[in-house]
């Protein structure tokens, strides 16, 4: 299923659900959160959430932990941790590599709008891999990541 572009977006629902979890582990670095706990605050589904945290996992993002006690954390400090490598890890932003229209004359060879469309994507790609999840929890705005004004 493709849901990248809804709600104007682009990147893919998944993505925007391993970024969620990530931020709201960043927001408290040392604590472990359960699948349960994390798709609450987030508001991801939890079967969803439990296969985009074992991505992560599987990526080095985050280590899980079993017991009592036990549950997701991350494993790099929140300004080490890129958003591109975050959405790396469960679904990489698409790439314009050769013609989308199959045209065997053009093959890697662009046309001058699938050209643009694909540097567009490298420059949000530049902008994403130089935007750390720290960055995210220190520049101020008016709403403070997975809160609603009355929780502030």
């Amino acid at each position: 299923m493709n849901t990248r572009g809804e709600n104007g977006s682009i990147i893919s629902q998944t993505g925007e659900y391993a970024l969620r979890a990530i931020v709201f582990l960043a927001m408290d670095p040392g604590i472990a959160y359960t699948t349960l706990q994390i798709s609450v605050a987030t508001k991801v589904p939890g079967a969803y959430l439990s296969k985009v945290m074992q991505a992560l996992v599987r990526a080095g993002l985050v280590q899980s932990q079993r017991g009592f006690g036990g549950g997701f954390l991350l494993t790099r400090s929140p300004d080490s941790i890129a958003l591109l490598e975050v959405l790396d890890a469960v679904d990489p932003i698409p790439r314009i590599r050769s013609c989308p229209l199959g045209l065997e004359s053009h093959g890697i060879n662009l046309c001058a709008l699938h050209k643009k469309l694909d540097d567009a994507t490298a420059t949000i790609e530049t902008v994403f891999r130089e935007t750390t999840i720290g960055d995210l929890l220190v520049r101020p705005t008016q709403s403070i990541p997975l809160c609603n004004a009355s929780q502030q």
